[in-house]
């Protein structure tokens, strides 16, 4: 009936749909478990035998009442125990394998005593509160150091495991400076032996511990790293955000798609194809050019192609290979972004010419605060951290933008800088557009800074007239080192007695009247502005260098993806969404972006979901209503979250981890990735529901959003949506229609590096253009099919290692191939080496290696800065084998004539031509 005959239909067809696994028993005789795969001799462990039988009732009983529901409205529905096993059954088998039983109570059971093993250790629990609560002037790595002597006296030795080479180094050096003997250990734990009596000397080890603890039966302290500085979350390295970008566009990028050649300009991509060059097959990308004439490109120099994207205009014009046209467009685009960018950079001499004394260095106060961070530190926070930090050294005031979604660790480099701030005795004010943004930065701020003699105050309207008086009396006299508030802080009444950092939240979220105040007050201050949603131009005008901008694009590296589900509007699938997060404690927000329509709306969910504590939010309530809903939401006095797209883009709610958007379909798409975004902020799997009247029902472009966002699953991703967004709309649309024009002519990717090279000139800077060096050597060099079957993925891989700039970085790629792949085929031995040694030709600025005639042929650039004495003795060196040609080309006899080894033997040449012709790289 109604869905109960679609399903029939759907299977016979392939299509996949939710729910399908349950009608596994129409189709298989026996529907196996996971004991039916055990092999004899496996092992199982139980950890909390009592949870688990608990969880597996529950469960049951579940199964039990979904089918009911489904017996009577679908009629064909399996049987419970057809798909799911009994907790009889589940337990019977579990008696026929070996089990191990983890239980953290301790419970005495007489036929165990024999086979049970009680291991008796002390919780480092309270470690850091204790730590805190000593409030010592010296920190509280002082009263750690206090700790471990105690421990010492006692017999014990004490033992630190720190995550990573660096941070373990970090601590050796702090524990150090505290008058502790540390001892870096390299070896695994278990190779580890107590050695003589212990006289406080302290072991630090490399591994993954959330939790030390005390063991007294085997005399040790072992503390993690998280008990003395908080629990750090290990998150994942990640490219620059542009280089992300373009490789998200080559996974996709399909025969028949427009791409741009830095030197070439616009063709189209037809395919990466095979073609034997010499006597060696090799790999190359084919672009088809106006006329069908066709360009061959090695995949080395993959990094001199992007796809491209315009203005949304068409089509774009190809251009001849070897013609004029692609020149002659990229001047015309220069012309009109140096005109462009003029005015910005008058602005940005003027701001230079301020100046103001450096901040002192943070010191140990300042080490270990950075030590107590919640988080690892991903690459571009850290790269943010050190701009920051660069910026206070400097004697012209900090100007920067910092951008990044929620939970990024934007605040962390506030925090830092707000730090070294205050140390020199200067006040901070941290600026937010909402009363309840204030209020969870206080609480965030208080956190981090309570072990230091430091006050903090908040000034909102959560404070009544006569605290507000007593903070803005002490803010004059310097009683406050740092005021959280609204715009509240920007009324003639609020003085600073010594005003030292002005740090924005959300600043385009501030009206005409306090952005003139502010201004004001940015004159002679650092400001840091902190932002989730840049504007466009804001942002294109800090990717040209006009502005300072750091970006912070990485997730923690144990928050999950969220789950996306494209849906009709369904009672029941809402219901079970909804009672399925109201079950793990969760709360869940209901977009319904039509005003008129909530109170309906209100009471379908009030009669769907009876026991939810339900809240309205919308953006034509009172400001203060709207507050009182909000925070209620954030206490977790309300668990459902009936809202228009108001939701609050800088708030973050840890425990809301299921969004269901009505009419989906009439949201743009960076739209509805910021809302998704909402959810999935902590470790729990987060879900979103995207509700729409059917796909006959919704446009094309609503359909091309709707599975853009659905592919853009992975954490992070933002940058890659909004290119999908620049496609589907055309960037004209985003940047202004004065720059559509020029878009269009060079491509998006195109237009910014001119952008930023115009720039530069006209700061004075110096633009050098990049040898792109050609290789011809008689070996094969590529990602075999059989070893990488996607194009696509060999594509992005051969982008990464054409892009690298250093050793390390093919490393990496090597490195993560190795572990997705397995082991390196030859012939992706010999790209590895080829991409190293193209970055050694780069550097020593050689046009062309080849080899002619058994001679290796390096081509020198005419710009080269080659010491010609230095050349003279490399060529002496050769003892006949070496000759320089008038023609700029060095030619040598090598030993090998192929092979591993003559890759081996030009890689030691060029490092000895590089050292002995003493190039600058």
């Amino acid at each position: 009936r109604g869905e109960g005959q679609e399903i029939p239909e759907k299977i016979k067809q392939g299509i996949p749909f939710p729910g399908m696994e349950n009608y596994l028993p129409f189709f298989y005789p026996q529907v196996e478990t996971i004991f039916d795969y055990l092999p004899p001799a496996a092992m199982v462990f139980l950890i909390e035998p009592p949870e688990i039988k608990e969880g597996l009732t529950d469960f049951w009983e579940r199964a039990q009442a979904s089918w009911s529901k489904a017996h009577e409205e679908i009629g064909c529905w399996p049987q419970p125990e057809e798909l799911i096993m009994p907790a009889a059954e589940f337990e019977e088998s579990l008696s026929l394998v070996t089990r191990i039983t983890l239980q953290s109570l301790e419970i005495l059971e007489k036929d165990l005593l024999d086979s049970s093993l009680s291991l008796v250790t002390e919780s480092n629990e309270n470690l850091r509160s204790s730590l805190l609560a000593s409030k010592s002037e010296e920190g509280v790595l002082h009263a750690l150091a206090n700790r471990i002597r105690q421990e010492a006296e006692k017999g014990i030795f004490s033992l630190f495991v720190c995550p990573h080479q660096r941070s373990a180094q970090q601590l050796a050096e702090m524990l150090s400076s505290h008058g502790l003997k540390t001892v870096l250990f390299p070896e695994p734990f278990s190779s580890w032996h107590p050695r003589g009596g212990a006289n406080g000397q302290v072991t630090i080890m490399i591994g993954q511990l959330p939790r030390g603890f005390n063991f007294p039966m085997a005399r040790l302290f072992i503390v993690a790293e998280a008990d003395i500085f908080g629990e750090k979350r290990l998150r994942r390295k990640r490219l620059p955000w542009r280089e992300e970008h373009t490789l998200a566009t080559f996974s996709e990028l399909k025969e028949g798609d427009f791409v741009v050649h830095t030197e070439h300009g616009i063709g189209v991509y037809r395919g990466l194809v095979k073609f034997t060059l010499g006597e060696e097959e090799q790999d190359f990308l084919l672009i088809e050019y106006q006329g069908g004439d066709k360009l061959y490109l090695p995949v080395y120099r993959l990094n001199l192609v992007h796809k491209y994207i315009g203005s949304g205009d068409g089509e774009p014009r190809l251009d001849k290979l070897g013609g004029t046209s692609w020149e002659k467009a990229k001047k015309k685009v220069k012309k009109f972004l140096q005109e462009m960018a003029a005015e910005l950079i008058q602005l940005y001499a003027a701001r230079a010419v301020i100046k103001r004394p450096a901040f002192s260095p943070g010191g140990e106060y300042l080490k270990e605060f950075e030590a107590s961070f919640e988080f690892e530190e991903t690459p571009d926070q850290l790269q943010a951290i050190e701009d920051v930090q660069a910026d206070l050294d400097k004697e012209k005031p900090m100007d920067r933008l910092i951008c990044g979604d929620v939970g990024f660790g934007k605040t962390e480099v506030a925090l830092r800088a707000a730090l070294r701030v205050m140390m020199d005795g200067k006040q901070v004010a941290v600026l937010v557009p909402t009363t309840v943004l204030a209020q969870q930065h206080y609480q965030t701020f208080s956190r981090r800074f309570a072990p230091y003699p430091l006050r903090l105050e908040m000034l909102s309207r959560f404070r009544s007239p006569a605290q507000q008086k007593e903070i803005i009396r002490d803010l004059a006299q310097g009683k406050i080192d740092l005021i959280i508030g609204t715009h509240r802080l920007l009324q003639r009444d609020v003085t600073f007695k010594d005003l030292g950092l002005l740090v924005i939240d959300e600043e385009h979220r501030f009206g005409v009247r306090h952005k003139e105040r502010l201004k004001q007050m940015k004159a002679n201050v650092d400001v840091l502005t902190l932002t989730a949603t840049p504007i466009p131009r804001t942002l294109q005008m800090s990717l040209g260098g006009i502005r300072d901008l750091s970006v912070i694009q990485t997730p923690p590296e144990n928050r999950l993806s969220i789950r996306t589900y494209i849906t009709e509007f369904d009672e029941d699938i809402i219901g079970e969404a909804i009672r399925r997060e109201l079950r793990r404690g969760g709360q869940i927000f209901f977009v319904h972006n039509r005003v008129q329509s909530i109170p309906a709306m209100e009471k379908f969910l009030r009669r769907l979901v009876p026991e939810a504590r339900l809240g309205i939010a919308h953006g034509q309530m009172a400001e203060r209503e709207l507050e009182k809903v909000m925070l209620a939401f954030l206490k977790k006095e309300i668990n459902l979250l009936l809202t228009t797209t108001i939701i609050e883009s800088g708030l973050d709610f840890p425990a809301a981890n299921t969004i269901i958007i009505n009419r989906a379909d009439k949201l743009g798409l960076a739209q509805m990735y910021q809302l998704r975004g909402r959810v999935g902020r902590a470790q729990e799997r987060a879900y979103a529901y995207l509700l729409i009247p059917g796909l006959e029902a919704i446009s094309r472009e609503a359909r091309k959003r709707l599975e853009a966002l659905k592919e853009v699953t992975e954490l992070g991703s933002g940058f890659k949506l909004a290119m999908h967004d620049l496609e589907i709309r055309g960037a004209g649309n985003i940047l202004g229609d004065a720059q559509s024009g020029h878009i269009a002519a060079v491509g998006f990717d195109m237009y910014l590096q001119i952008l930023e090279e115009a720039v530069r000139e006209l700061k004075g800077e110096e633009v050098q253009v990049e040898i792109e060096p050609e290789i011809d050597l008689p070996l094969p060099a590529y990602i075999p099919t059989d070893y990488i079957g996607d194009i696509n993925q060999r594509l992005v891989f051969y982008r990464r290692l054409s892009t690298a700039k250093i050793e390390e970085e093919i490393a990496e790629v090597a490195e993560e191939l190795k572990d997705r792949y397995g082991s390196l085929p030859a012939v992706l031995e010999n790209l590895l080496e080829i991409m190293q040694l193209k970055l050694l030709l780069k550097r020593g600025q050689i046009r062309r290696l080849a080899s002619e005639k058994g001679k290796i042929v390096l081509t020198f650039d005419a710009k080269s800065a080659l010491d010609p004495q230095k050349l003279v003795e490399f060529v002496a060196r050769g003892q006949g084998r070496r000759e320089f040609t008038p023609d700029q080309r060095l030619k040598i006899i090598p030993d090998h004539k192929g092979g591993p080894g003559l890759l081996w033997e030009i890689k030691k040449l060029l490092l000895e031509l590089l050292e002995g012709v003493n190039i600058k790289f």
